[in-house]
C-alpha cells in the first residue's frame, strides 16, 4: 500500500490489485477511525477524507497501523435482489464468447452473490465483482451511444446495471426495472461499496 496526500484533508491509499483494494476498504470501514469522514474506493485506489487538516497526520498514523481484515471479518451490507429480465442485445453474443450459451450466460450470472466493489462512471453505478471467471468477457469494440436505464451487462471481470440512459461499452445481457438512483432516497444509491447483489431471472 502506498499513502498519498489528496489535498489538504485526504489520503489516497494506491495498491497494486483490486482485491488489495477491497481489503483495505473493509479494513477502514471496521476500523471506522474518528477522524475519517468519508471513503471513497475505486479499482486500485481509497480515498480517505478528514474532516480538518489537523486530523490528516493523526489519520495517517491511524492507517499504516492496521493490518487488512481476514475476508471472513470483513463489513458486508445486507443482500439486495435484483430482478432481470435477461434479453440483452448481447446475450447470444457473450453466449458464443463464453461457449457457455445464452441459458449458460443466464444460470452462471443468477448463481453467486456478486459485491459491489467500487462506484462510478454515473451516479449510482455500481461495480460488482464475484461472478464466475468464465463470464469474463470484453467490452463491446463499439460503444453504443444509448444504452437504456436499468440495462444489465458484461465487462472484464464486472457486472453492473445502467441508472440511466447512457452512452456505454458494455456487453448487455439483460435489464431490470430497479431504480439505481434516487437523488430523495437515503442512500441515494441503491447499491453502495459493500453491498451484496443476487440477481433472479424473470
Amino acid at each position: 500500500m502506498r499513502l498519498l496526500p489528496c489535498g489538504d484533508t485526504g489520503l489516497l491509499l494506491d495498491f497494486d490489485s483490486l482485491d488489495e483494494t477491497l481489503a483495505w476498504h473493509a479494513t477502514l470501514e471496521t476500523a471506522r477511525l474518528e477522524m475519517v469522514e468519508d471513503l471513497v474506493p475505486a479499482a486500485r485506489t481509497v480515498l480517505v477524507r478528514m474532516g480538518s487538516v489537523a486530523t490528516t497526520e493523526a489519520a495517517r498514523r491511524a492507517i499504516s497501523a492496521l493490518q487488512p481484515v481476514a475476508v471472513a471479518d470483513q463489513v458486508v451490507r445486507a443482500a439486495v435482489e435484483l430482478e432481470v429480465t435477461y434479453d440483452g442485445a448481447d446475450l447470444d453474443e457473450v453466449g458464443d464468447l463464453t461457449g457457455l450459451g445464452a441459458g449458460g450466460v443466464v444460470a452462471a450470472h443468477t448463481e453467486p452473490l456478486w459485491r459491489v466493489a467500487f462506484c462510478g462512471f454515473a451516479p449510482g453505478f455500481a461495480y460488482l465483482v464475484g461472478g464466475h471467471d468464465r463470464l469474463h468477457v470484453p467490452r463491446r469494440r463499439q460503444p453504443r451511444t444509448q444504452v437504456p436505464a436499468g440495462a444489465v451487462g458484461l465487462a472484464g471481470e464486472f457486472s453492473g446495471v445502467y441508472p440511466r440512459s447512457s452512452p456505454g461499452g458494455w456487453q448487455l445481457i439483460g435489464r431490470t426495472d430497479a431504480v439505481l438512483w434516487d437523488a430523495e432516497r437515503e442512500p441515494p444509491a441503491l447499491l453502495p461499496p459493500g453491498t451484496t447483489v443476487r440477481f433472479s431471472a424473470r
